[in-house]
């Protein structure tokens, strides 16, 4: 079963460019839903359920379990995540699913000496049998909503695509919190955010490429393909495909190092609503693939929820009538004085249950605290429809719209 996870190596690479081919498979919360075990679950995990009572039983001078500062702030949203790649550690090589997610830094997988369930279900890093593997001796701890994942660290040979990074630092996991790791269609996560977001003490595989001399620019692109297929696009390291977008390319000032985090100038709907023009400084945005929806201020997306005629659920999704996509509104983003719309088929999720279909809204309202936030998140609903770019040399995004291939 694992295997139809695994992502065959493309071939023909350009010298100095690293392409990888990305799959899209049903996400923990489709699975959850369609097993009918969703509302459960949700009931059962709230957000930092697991931080609040056993908080008291790790030692508070550990930096690695800190309940302060960023480690409350992370985006992560992967019981939505979609998208996932290959990646190799170790001689000889032992390979891994892992999301690629600007919304983070770290690269982490599981250890073979992990204790947790959801460990069981996915490959497990093997330190004894690799001859380049070498023993970091620090732990780490990565906070999610459910919980601190916890590991030890340690170095290895690293291949992304044609790209083969040395000494590259990364977590081995021996405890993964919550049941949402069990059903994931992942292994691990490879984080491509900057440097300051980083929960571990080390190069981010993205600066190992550039320090390395791998690349030919200090540059990666996203192209996402959202058509119901199993085929999720690519992720290319050292440059763009040109073949994938049309021209020109809207290029956005990174405006804080950390996320990949961008002004919004205005969010639109129809024409009717705005959200961010009140404001003298705009919205900020987070343009974030390891997230599945687009997520704003609570009080924003409310409004826009009503607007479009979304109902809640008892779970906090909603819904939409499925005959009423083709006539619901255009939502638009505008950001640096360009529009990015998207139609109701566009920012729609369609899903099938006991041979139903149930249509549920692509937007979600997540109150990121300050000082990060508030912040828009442009997550994969968003990025499926515009070809990405992010360029660590001059600290800025890209976005082009898709060619008709």
């Amino acid at each position: 079963m694992r295997t139809s996870l695994v992502l065959l190596a493309c071939v023909g690479f350009v010298q100095s460019l690293g392409r990888v081919p990305l799959s899209r498979l049903p996400s923990v919360r489709s699975r959850l839903r369609a097993a009918n075990q969703l509302d459960e679950f949700l009931r059962e995990h709230q957000p930092d359920a697991f931080s609040r009572r056993y908080a008291q039983c790790y030692p508070a001078a550990q930096h690695y379990l800190r309940m302060d500062g960023r480690s409350t702030e992370r985006l992560y949203n992967f019981m939505d995540a979609q998208f996932f790649g290959q990646i190799s550690l170790g001689k000889p090589e032992q390979n891994f699913t892992v999301v690629f997610d600007t919304g983070s830094t770290d690269l982490w997988v599981p250890s073979s000496y992990c204790v947790s369930q959801a460990c069981a279900m996915h490959h497990k890093f093997k330190a004894f049998e690799s001859s380049s593997y070498a023993h970091d001796g620090r732990v780490f701890g990565i906070h999610y909503g459910s919980g601190h994942l916890l590991g030890v660290m340690a170095k290895e040979e690293l291949k992304v695509g044609s790209v083969t990074v040395q000494n590259q630092v990364f977590g081995e996991a021996v405890y993964e919190p919550g049941f949402a790791f069990v059903l994931a269609q992942f292994d691990g996560v490879l984080g491509l955010g900057f440097p300051q977001l980083a929960e571990e003490l080390g190069s981010p595989v993205f600066d190992s490429m550039i320090e390395q001399g791998l690349l030919d620019e200090p540059v990666f692109s996203f192209y996402l393909k959202n058509n119901g297929s199993s085929f999720g696009g690519e992720l290319l390291f050292g440059g763009v495909d040109e073949t994938r977008f049309v021209s020109p390319i809207n290029w956005v000032p990174v405006t804080q190092k950390g996320y990949w985090q961008i002004r919004l100038d205005v969010v639109k709907v129809q024409g009717a609503l705005s959200f961010c023009y009140h404001s003298t400084q705009s919205c900020q945005a987070v343009v974030d693939t390891g997230t599945s929806l687009i997520g704003g201020p609570a009080r924003d997306v409310l409004l826009l929820q009503q607007y479009i005629g979304a109902t809640p659920t008892a779970v906090g999704e909603y819904l939409v009538d499925c005959v009423r996509i083709s006539s619901l509104p255009v939502v638009s983003f505008l950001i640096n004085n360009v529009e990015y719309s998207l139609t109701g088929e566009q920012y729609i999720r369609r899903e099938t249950l006991n041979n139903k279909e149930i249509c549920f809204s692509g937007f979600q309202s997540i109150d990121v605290p300050s000082p990060v936030g508030p912040v828009w998140i442009l997550g994969d609903v968003f990025l499926s429809q515009f070809y990405s770019i992010y360029d660590r040399g001059q600290n800025r995004v890209g976005l082009a719209h898709l060619s008709e291939k």
